[in-house]
């Protein structure tokens, strides 16, 4: 299962049922876990890991040094979980730093062409569409989902189940559950529904984030009344909403939603 012209070094670990395909190289210190497909063109670099069961498509490169003008040569890594899907072309960078990690979650879906950078922390089942790109540092919760040609600037976090519409850009922090249309500049022009029905969200929870986004973009109220509100609210998800807003370190998305 793996074709004679792979370069595999004697110090990488592969699993059990691995299928490696032509002329693709996986450098020492790399682990491949249990039933991992690796297609052909494939570039595994140095303190790379996959989990058992993913799936690494054609002409994708992992674990390449840092885009950081700044990098000095360190021992940083990249650790992609079980059951991810990477297909052609994407590029995932390792830390930036001694001892620093690019960590990409379960069950992650990374599309044709999309760029995650170094440093950034995937949460499980995050998907990124075709040509989206994350710049160092970015952190996306569970279950968002990134779509095509949207770019995220680094250090901007993306909340769980969050939606970034294509071709849009955010420079700051996106809440959990919101969504970002298409080809802006990171305006949050509604709530990403049918993905928390999806996931699971009860309806009571949903009605909680309705109330909670109204708070936040149709009220009139600044961001710190907002909190004050949602905070009154109690309740998990004002809980969640609450915490990410209070931690930003960028600001959160606004909107051009007018009042009613």
């Amino acid at each position: 299962m793996i074709h004679e012209t792979a370069v595999i070094s004697e110090d990488a670990r592969i699993g059990d049922n691995v299928a490696i395909g032509p002329y693709s190289v996986i450098e020492a210190g790399v682990t491949v876990g249990d039933n991992c497909r690796i297609g052909p063109h494939v570039s595994l670099y140095q303190y790379t890991s996959l989990g058992d069961g993913c799936e690494v498509h054609a002409g994708a490169a992992v674990g390449g040094k840092p885009q950081d003008r700044g990098f000095e040569e360190a021992e940083s890594f990249v650790e992609v979980g079980a059951g991810c899907v990477i297909r052609e072309g994407v590029t995932i960078h390792r830390g930036t730093g001694e001892g620093t990690v690019t960590k990409i979650g379960n069950d992650c879906f990374l599309m044709a062409l999309a760029h995650v950078a170094h440093n950034c922390i995937l949460g499980n089942g995050v998907i990124m569409a075709n040509g989206s790109m994350l710049g160092g540092h970015v952190e996306v919760g569970d279950g968002a989902f990134i779509s095509g040609g949207a770019g995220i600037h680094q250090f901007v976090r993306i909340g769980r189940l969050a939606l970034i519409g294509g071709n849009s850009v955010c420079g700051k922090d996106v809440p959990p559950f919101c969504m970002v249309e298409p080809c802006t500049w990171g305006s949050v022009e509604g709530l990403n529904v049918v993905g928390m029905r999806r996931a699971g969200v009860g309806p009571e929870d949903r009605l909680a984030v309705k109330r909670i986004f109204k708070m936040l973009y149709v009220s009139g109220m600044n961001v710190k009344q907002a909190v004050t509100q949602i905070d009154e609210m109690g309740g998990e998800m004002a809980v969640e909403m609450s915490e990410f807003i209070r931690g930003s370190q960028r600001g959160i998305c606004g909107s051009s939603l007018s009042i009613g």
